[in-house]
């Protein structure tokens, strides 16, 4: 199930830009690592109400299952944002690579904590 989006729009890059423009070197997709290996890392993303985790890179294959619902406000490096309500078990698989990278952030717009649990699939190759 894809989370509904409740409201859309643009930003001012210009306020993130230090955070942006260091986005591409920012790896951390999560507030803690639970596991990894060669094949997969395992991520909590775990942000209190009005919590925001900052712009970063997601250059793997990956999936996301919402353990602790709520509204969360992800905005990207083109200017755009998205509003989302997310349910527990919420999941969505993304394929990325270096060349195709998703960098946005996430904050916790809502008065719930709001809990992620992200996997990062490597190939042979990577970890």
């Amino acid at each position: 199930m894809d989370p509904q989006i409740t409201e859309q729009g643009t930003y001012d890059t210009a306020d993130f830009a230090d955070e942006l423009a260091a986005a591409p070197g920012n790896l951390d997709v999560g507030t803690s690592v639970w596991f990894e290996n060669r094949r997969i890392r395992v991520w909590e993303i775990l942000l209190q109400p009005g919590e925001r985790g900052p712009f970063h890179s997601h250059t793997t294959n990956y999936f996301w299952t919402v353990v602790e619902g709520g509204r969360g406000l992800q905005r990207f490096d083109d200017g755009t944002y998205a509003v989302r309500d997310y349910r527990v078990g919420d999941t969505k698989y993304l394929e990325h690579t270096v060349e195709t990278a998703l960098v946005h952030d996430l904050e916790n717009v809502g008065d719930t904590p709001l809990r992620f649990v992200t996997v990062e699939l490597f190939d042979e190759s990577s970890g």
